[in-house]
């Protein structure tokens, strides 16, 4: 029988259940197991309602599930809140004499982890070790992966630490073991696999691609949900020789990064909306001198403060058009942690051959959730930096000419100091040559130069991925994090008898060439499916290609959207 499972394990923050997320999912993962797992985290450093949900299967696994099979209740509002998503015949454990809840459900385990925290590991902390404990002894696990894990996980704080949490855990699987015997039957076995899976979230899968691509300058003022890209370059800055610096705030970010490519090295920063709003003037800076940056916009809800630990697909007309006047630049959103990985290797191999600035949309979703995926192909990513001339390929030094007129808008680039060669770049209109300029001519000819620049990134662009490959009535379109919950929403409704296809990009603007007549007929229902209020994706999508959407299925409380919401609002409409 096929496993699939959804845990969630819920309490307040700073108890822990991310720890517990990701031990499980280390585990499963390590296991041979495929693990997607997300976070609904509310902005507060102590206190709230939050909870991890990690979903475990045999096979490959895109998105939340919709009921819950395993519920850990670390305090009492999760049992009020979350226990009208526990599947029929679902398990809750719970700590009644904390929680003060009661109940007769034979499926409802009343586990005194608190008590059991404090004897075991001396201190009430280390419940969620004793939760983790007894979830093993729910699934039907050998202790020992999880005994190991937890060598793993603490080894650094010392041996005492270590068998503080190994006590509680087997306190936490003993005491379920003992206790209550007429369970659901999971019996899953866990044998090391040697199939070269890692556990991974969209963040440092980002910052991970980034470092592969020769990223050597990092400026960033950290904004969720941005933050694990800047921690994963910290991690890695010394072995990868990258200058990490922290910043003052989001203007000093993007100034000091179009510095660091101006002088020659591949340079990026991070934010969410807010700093974004802040990045606009050196966005159009980069635009102007013609200076490579590559910036992450990992989206959260706004305006505003707006939600910071939520999810949100609302910027993306934003990064299109962010910055006053015209100017080429190239958007991405990958899907997942793979797409993530690859589009940062482009990412910077675009933003050097077309000296333009590159935005990679991201959002909470994506950053946060942690994926199983193969083990990244580092060889597959290939480094462009463009068109940068030497001193063998300049005629003549005085005659140099950094905006030089080309019919790909591609001017030949030199790096200050390192040719004989000097080099003029400003941030008012210029000649070819550098200079200030007020001519009308030059103007014109100048921004003819820069935008020619869009046709040649158009024809880099990746067409969309389209699943199943057969034609179909019905077509769910999308962009960025809402990947999984198509596929899976596809796969389902095919399974049914529901006859669909999705057609998902990653890469957004300019927009990719694509022969609409071989994926869309006239009978095709377009359902447009985005995270945000006005559809923004399925506007760009007529605005391009001409073709109507016909519905759209929109979320916007800051939540990810789930395969049955899609699945739900197409069988509503047809």
């Amino acid at each position: 029988m096929s496993l699939d499972i959804t845990i969630r394990i819920g309490g307040q923050a700073g108890q822990g259940m991310q720890s517990i997320g990701y031990i499980i999912g280390k585990i499963f993962t390590g296991h041979g197991y495929h693990v997607f797992m997300i976070q609904d985290v509310e902005s507060r450093i102590r206190g709230g309602h939050n909870f991890v949900q990690i979903r475990i299967k045999d096979g490959p696994v895109h998105a939340v599930g919709d009921k819950v099979n395993l519920l850990v209740a670390l305090d009492r509002v999760v049992i009020d809140e979350d226990l009208h998503d526990l599947a029929e015949n679902g398990v809750m454990i719970f700590d009644g004499a904390k929680t003060g809840f009661k109940s007769d459900n034979p499926n409802h385990l009343d586990v005194p982890m608190e008590r059991l925290a404090k004897e075991a590991g001396k201190s009430k902390v280390m419940l969620n070790t004793v939760a983790t404990g007894a979830v093993f002894a729910v699934l039907g696990t050998d202790l020992r992966p999880l005994q190991d894990r937890l060598l793993k996980q603490f080894a650094k704080k010392g041996d005492n630490i270590v068998e503080n949490n190994k006590r509680c855990a087997s306190a936490g699987f003993q005491y379920v073991k003992e206790k209550f015997q007429d369970l659901p039957s999971y019996n899953i076995s866990l044998r090391p696999s040697r199939r070269g899976k890692m556990l991974i979230n969209g963040g440092e899968a980002l910052a991970l691609g980034a470092v592969c691509s020769g990223l050597k300058f990092y400026s960033g003022y950290p904004m969720s949900p941005s933050t694990s890209i800047m921690e994963f370059v910290g991690a890695m800055a010394e072995e990868h020789r990258i200058i990490l610096e922290p910043a003052e705030d989001e203007i000093s970010a993007i100034n000091m990064a179009i510095g660091a490519s101006f002088a020659g090295v591949r340079a990026m920063t991070a934010t969410s909306g807010g700093g974004f709003c802040l990045m606009a003037e050196g966005l159009g800076l980069a635009g102007m001198t013609e200076t490579p940056v590559v910036i992450v916009l990992a989206q959260r809800p706004g305006p505003s403060t707006g939600l910071p630990t939520r999810t949100d697909q609302a910027d993306l007309w934003f990064a299109i058009h962010a910055a006053h006047g015209e100017f080429p630049r190239a958007v991405f959103a990958p899907g997942n942690a793979e797409q993530a990985f690859d589009i940062m290797g482009k990412a910077f191999n675009v933003a050097d051959k077309y000296q333009t600035p590159v935005i990679v949309l991201g959002d909470q979703h994506l950053n946060d959730s942690y994926f199983t995926v193969d083990e990244f192909d580092t060889t597959k990513i290939t480094i462009d930096r463009g068109k940068i001339f030497s001193d063998d390929q300049i005629p003549s030094p005085m005659d140099y000419k950094r905006y030089a007129w080309d019919d790909s808008g591609i001017s030949p680039r030199i790096l200050p100091g390192q040719t004989r060669a000097v080099l003029y770049a400003a941030s008012d209109e210029h000649t070819e040559a550098g200079h200030i300029t007020e001519s009308a001519a030059v103007r014109n000819q100048m921004m003819q130069k820069r935008m020619k620049k869009i046709e040649g990134m158009r024809r880099e662009m990746k067409k969309p991925v389209i699943f199943p490959s057969e034609k179909s009535d019905v077509v769910i379109l999308g962009w960025g994090s809402t990947y999984g919950a198509m596929k899976e929403a596809v796969e389902m409704m095919n399974r049914d008898g529901l006859k669909s296809r999705m057609v998902h990009f990653s890469e957004i603007f300019p927009f990719p060439p694509m022969d609409v007549s071989a994926i869309f007929s006239k009978t095709t229902r377009i359902f447009a499916v985005e995270c945000n209020y006005t559809g923004q994706f399925a506007d760009l999508f007529h605005f391009e290609t001409g073709i109507p959407v016909h519905h759209k299925i929109l979320k916007y409380d800051g939540r990810p959207l789930s395969p049955m919401d899609i699945i739900t609002e197409v069988k509503a409409r047809i």
